[in-house]
């Protein structure tokens, strides 16, 4: 099982869906409780996110080890650093922007392996 440049490009697409499920939680989440949030059309277009990473995802790993695609995955961890920063103004220090590095070349590495 080797990563090709489409499962490449769909663990890719899974990195942005899960993102983009975490900024439509956090969008819902603000300034409510729970019950409140599950009324927001935004919390349901987070679900719907879910619904269709579930679906790539599973595509990913009909193709990819779990042990290449995962780590693969922790590319979010920077996407979401991103969002937080750009979309709620949310501060991102230096030890944040250290952390989004290594993560970002640890992932290099795990991604070259698969190659």
């Amino acid at each position: 099982m080797t990563l090709t440049i489409p499962i490449f490009a769909l663990i890719m697409f899974c990195v942005v869906t899960e993102a983009a499920r975490e900024v439509c939680f956090r969008h819902a989440a603000q300034d409510t409780g729970f019950v409140d949030a599950l009324k927001k059309p935004m919390t349901w277009l987070g679900i719907a996110f879910w619904a269709v990473e579930l679906v790539a995802w599973v595509v990913v790993l009909e193709h990819v080890a779990l042990s290449v695609a995962f780590p693969l995955m922790a590319l979010v961890y920077v996407v979401i650093v991103g969002a937080g920063a750009w979309i709620f103004k949310e501060p991102v220090n230096v030890r944040h922007g250290i952390g989004a590095v290594l993560i970002t070349a640890g992932v290099a590495c795990v991604g070259a392996t698969g190659i």
